[in-house]
């Protein structure tokens, strides 16, 4: 069980270093093909998605670990924070998209691209999947 854990935390980490380096990526490239305003709305957009995916993995991981612990309880207590992170995700994508769209105004076109670099993250690591041997197999035994 822990092999498959850490498989599985590995693919994580390699996500948001993917979604890093695509939006530093993307950025560069927007910034010579487009300018400094289209570039600085990819930058955006990227560092809101990899936001918004940090704080989706760290509600999802709470509450799994809420599961186990309190598999017996009549009534799970579930702490603020998650729902914060749960909810709180949309708010900063909304409003930070609004306050971006305002005040630097760059295209809304570099802005959603930057949004869908977490995307092309997890599609690059399901591509470097097939490559990758996956998580041991359970022991017939056991």
């Amino acid at each position: 069980m822990a092999a498959d854990e850490e498989f599985y935390s590995a693919a994580e980490r390699r996500i948001e270093y993917l979604a890093l380096g695509i939006g530093v990526a993307g950025t560069a490239i927007t910034w010579f093909a487009w300018g400094g305003r289209a570039a600085a709305g990819f930058a955006a957009g990227a560092l809101l998605s990899w936001i918004n995916y940090r704080w989706m993995k760290q509600g999802v991981g709470t509450l799994a670990r809420l599961s186990v612990a309190q598999a017996g309880a009549p009534r799970a207590q579930v702490p603020v924070s998650v729902y914060f992170k749960f909810i709180g995700r949309y708010a900063l994508l909304i409003v930070s998209a609004y306050a971006i769209l305002r005040g630097i105004k760059p295209p809304a076109a570099s802005l959603l691209a930057g949004f869908f670099t977490i995307i092309a993250a997890v599609l690059v690591e399901m591509a470097g999947q097939l490559f990758r041997s996956g998580p041991p197999a359970p022991h017939a035994d056991s």
